[in-house]
């Protein structure tokens, strides 16, 4: 869970462009994100095979 809390920061920062999720990780790392404060700042997008892109965006998406 530290790992992804880590990830997180580092996206928040401006330190990584994005973080790619893999299918299998997706649960645990969806659970530590949906607690961050700025959870409607991150954008999630599905790659064929089931992994996950994150992005960070400036304006919360609504």
């Amino acid at each position: 869970m530290e790992k992804y809390k880590q990830m997180i920061e580092q996206l928040k920062a401006g330190e990584v462009n994005s973080i790619e999720i893999s299918k299998e990780e997706f649960l645990q790392f969806r659970e530590v994100l949906v607690k961050d404060e700025m959870f409607k700042h991150f954008r999630g997008e599905a790659l064929q095979g089931g992994n996950v892109i994150f992005t960070f965006l400036e304006v919360p998406r609504s």
